[in-house]
């Protein structure tokens, strides 16, 4: 039995003189009646940031912030968990309501979002190995996927959702057919959700937008399907106990996947699904960053859930 409790126990947390992820994107405003602000901190960037530190990643994340958001008491959250955030100052930042019904999620927006530039990417972190590109309304040009496969072993993950919706007029975010993108071009990695894709959409074409990637669609409880080359495979759900809220469940797996990836080389095996889908069934369990876990949650789900196989990686 493989343990990653040496891989993943946060020893990497903290000040640090190189890193091994850089995660880029937009910080959104949540909407919930349950924070005095009226909002919480989210978006994949806050998400993935802070689960990848946790799980004993070097991180610096590149984050777009309107003037609300980057007084957000959340980033605090992220640096202590040693995430290095570059604020990037941005005067329209993505504001969001998700309303679940029936299981299934749609959101309204309430604001849109200007871009993040790649001349906000502090010199030092350029040639870092591993990119997260995390965009949640279009705010990452197609420049950004130059600067992350700068190296010729550059590991580059990007979640697709922010590239497969649209903010339509009548306030609605509405899904729209995947497209060619540099981004996916430069990707070893895309992760979406079943439900971020346009129904109908042809599995070898979302394929082919991707070509050097292994492309990931989550289905929730349902599990998922990964695509590699011209193979096909399913891996299993692991379920949460309860579900306090569903947000930032697939920013958390995308950077468990990232974790284990860069940790260990292996790039969405079925067993780093499994630690993937762990931590995002802890990430449901409490309310926004809250439900972001530590590695000894990961570990205990695997262990409840009898799924105790994992990858072995070097631990910092």
């Amino acid at each position: 039995m493989l343990e990653v409790s040496g891989l993943y126990d946060g020893s990497a947390a903290g000040p640090v003189d190189g890193l091994d992820l850089v995660v880029v994107g937009a910080a959104s405003r949540d909407i919930t009646p349950d924070d005095p602000r009226g909002w919480r901190l989210g978006g994949a960037a806050s998400y993935a940031s802070l689960a990848a530190a946790r799980l004993g990643l070097r991180v610096g994340c590149v984050m777009g912030v309107d003037e609300a958001a980057a007084e957000a008491e959340e980033l605090g959250v992220l640096e202590a968990a040693g995430v290095l955030v570059c604020r990037v100052p941005l005067d329209r930042g993505p504001v969001f309501e998700n309303i679940e019904r029936d299981g299934h999620r749609r959101q309204r927006w309430l604001s849109a979002s200007d871009a993040v530039p790649v001349a906000a990417l502090p010199t030092e972190w350029r040639g870092v190995r591993g990119w997260l590109l995390g965009p949640v309304a279009g705010e990452l040009r197609e420049e950004w996927a130059e600067v992350a496969a700068t190296r010729d072993d550059a590991c580059v993950a990007i979640g697709w959702q922010g590239l497969l919706r649209e903010f339509a007029a009548d306030g609605w975010v509405e899904r729209v057919d995947p497209a060619p993108s540099p981004l996916l071009k430069a990707s070893g990695l895309v992760v979406a959700s079943v439900h971020d894709v346009a129904p109908g959409a042809n599995l070898s074409d979302l394929r082919a937008f991707a070509p050097r990637a292994t492309v990931v669609l989550t289905a929730g409880d349902r599990g998922g399907l990964v695509m590699r080359d011209t193979n096909f495979f399913r891996y299993p759900a692991i379920g949460a106990p309860q579900v306090a809220d569903p947000t930032g469940a697939g920013d958390v797996f995308l950077a468990a996947l990232m974790a284990v990836w860069l940790h260990s080389g292996e790039l969405a095996t079925p067993r780093a699904l499994r630690f993937a889908a762990a931590a995002g069934s802890c990430a449901v369990e409490g309310a926004g960053l809250g439900g972001v876990p530590s590695p000894a949650q990961v570990n205990e789900r695997i262990r409840e859930t009898g799924t105790t196989s994992q990858p072995r990686g070097s631990n910092r």
